[in-house]
């Protein structure tokens, strides 16, 4: 990382905001320049490589995240962000865990294809684009950056992460330990607000941008890639629903897990549950298994303590919004029920929100039709699933979602009636990912894929060399030239 201004971004512990964790320096558009032309020089001896001699480095770079190393910067993680503890560990063991699946599957998804028939001789092959920005967000900035260093660099790119300001520590340290086990340039990083990030893609060597975050900051992206028609990938907001059909089966196991889906990281993650819609028949009972659940899964409290599970929102500005959303939702009527037990160890300086329940809104509040991206959670009755499918399809945001119901079939029949990019059946949130499912969202949600093999293929564009069948050597061209069209008799 190089930095020569003096600027500095300091983060407090959003659990103790006196408690100052550390500080990276900010980079300037100079810097960034310097950054990107050294990837640029890097990249094109990193794609000379073979693909398998690439992915045997990736695959030895992810050896140096190793247990010592995750430990101390799941501390700095949880310090930072407010996850707690044993989730900022599994962030950054995960991110360990897709740099493997990366390396271990790029052979078979990326390497060359070739036909040779009547038609004649064609060779595909996946090239890289050469360097890819990655534009991250806090909430989950280690496994959020790594999703897209990872197929990047298999792919014979080289990649320049800009993270969120609220999290720049844990990240830093991941991606300067990655960048030490490969050739220098190839990876790298830089740090700052608007101005470096749009020095960033809007930089004449950066051939590919990948971003996940909100709507506003990447309508800035495309309109700076826009100039330089600069392909991007967008994996932006969502407001996941979580529908129980009448045959759900919810005992306290699937109940744990949609408190979980709903609460963990408070709340702050782009795919979980934001609202639950259950028959009007079993409404009573899926509420009292809620507050049941929270009971048993939310302890509120600082991240580094034994047995906390809900930590602190980000900032103040988070938690005064939220609190205003609460607010503003028991004026329309709404119920709010705090939910959950409140841990000891918690700093009433801190940037805590309670968990709550909220009860008795219509569609037209703000808690049901926008991301609230906080542990505020409406829970609404339905009488008509077809009518609340036609509701659900008519929203503007279509990331992921998830259906409940003790007849699978009939789950993937309504699933497939959903306008989302993601469908989760019985689960939802982290415990229903895989790392051979691509995700990515529609509409307003973005496009372009994370995870899978479109995860990998998203950096790669294919070339052809195609030799058709009549001017092959040996081959009678005759009347070939006059056809001015493939297939024209």
């Amino acid at each position: 990382m190089t930095t020569t201004g003096a600027a500095t971004i300091v983060r407090e512990n959003p659990a103790r905001p006196s408690e100052t964790v550390g500080a990276v320096g900010v980079s300037t558009p100079a810097d960034v320049d310097v950054v990107v032309r050294r990837a640029d020089s890097a990249q094109r001896a990193w794609a000379a490589r073979t693909l398998t001699e690439r992915c045997a480095l990736v695959r030895d770079a992810a050896a140096v995240l190793d247990p010592t190393f995750v430990d101390a910067t799941a501390v700095t993680l949880a310090r930072e962000l407010g996850k707690p503890l044993p989730d900022a560990r599994g962030e950054i063991g995960f991110a360990s865990v897709w740099l493997r699946w990366a390396a271990d599957n790029a052979e078979r998804v990326l390497a060359e294809h070739e036909i040779d028939d009547a038609q004649g001789r064609m060779l595909i092959r996946r090239a890289p684009f050469g360097v890819v920005a990655a534009v991250t967000p806090w909430n989950a900035p280690v496994i959020l950056s790594l999703l897209k260093v990872a197929p990047a660099l298999v792919a014979g790119n080289a990649v320049v992460v800009k993270p969120s300001p609220f999290a720049p520590l844990a990240v830093t340290a991941v991606v300067r330990r990655l960048a030490e086990a490969l050739p220098a340039g190839l990876v790298d990083i830089v740090h700052g607000g608007p101005e470096v990030g749009e020095a960033l893609v809007g930089h004449p060597l950066v051939r590919k941008i990948a971003f996940t975050g909100g709507d506003v900051v990447a309508r800035a992206i495309c309109a700076t890639a826009a100039t330089r028609l600069t392909p991007t990938v967008m994996e932006l907001g969502g407001n996941d629903a979580a529908i129980l059909l009448d045959d759900a089966h919810l005992d306290e196991a699937a109940l744990d897990r949609l408190v979980v889906a709903s609460y963990a990281t408070s709340g702050q993650v782009c795919m979980a549950s934001k609202r639950i819609y259950a028959p009007r028949h079993r409404l009573a009972e899926v509420v009292s298994g809620l507050e049941a659940a929270a009971e048993r899964m939310i302890s509120l409290g600082d991240p580094l303590a034994e047995g906390v599970s809900v930590g602190p929102v980000v900032t103040r500005a988070a938690q005064e919004r939220l609190e205003r959303l609460a607010v503003d939702s028991a004026a329309l009527g709404g119920q709010v029920r705090e939910v959950g037990t409140v841990d000891a160890s918690l700093d009433e300086s801190g940037y805590f929100v309670r968990p709550r329940l909220v009860l008795g809104l219509d569609a037209s509040a703000p808690l049901v039709c926008e991301e609230q991206f906080g542990p505020l959670l409406p829970v609404l009755p339905y009488d008509d699933l077809d009518a609340l499918v036609a509701e659900h399809n008519a929203a503007e945001l279509g990331l992921a979602g998830s259906v409940w119901s003790a007849d699978e079939e009939r789950a993937f029949a309504v699933a497939r009636r959903l306008e989302t990019g993601f469908v989760f059946v019985n689960t939802h949130n982290r415990t229903g990912l895989a790392l051979r499912a691509p995700f990515g969202g529609v509409k307003r949600s973005g496009y372009g894929r994370e995870y899978g093999d479109e995860g990998l293929l998203e950096y790669t564009q294919s070339c052809v060399v195609n030799a058709p069948a009549a001017f092959r050597p040996g081959a009678d061209p005759a009347g070939a030239s006059a056809r001015a069209y493939p297939g024209q008799g």
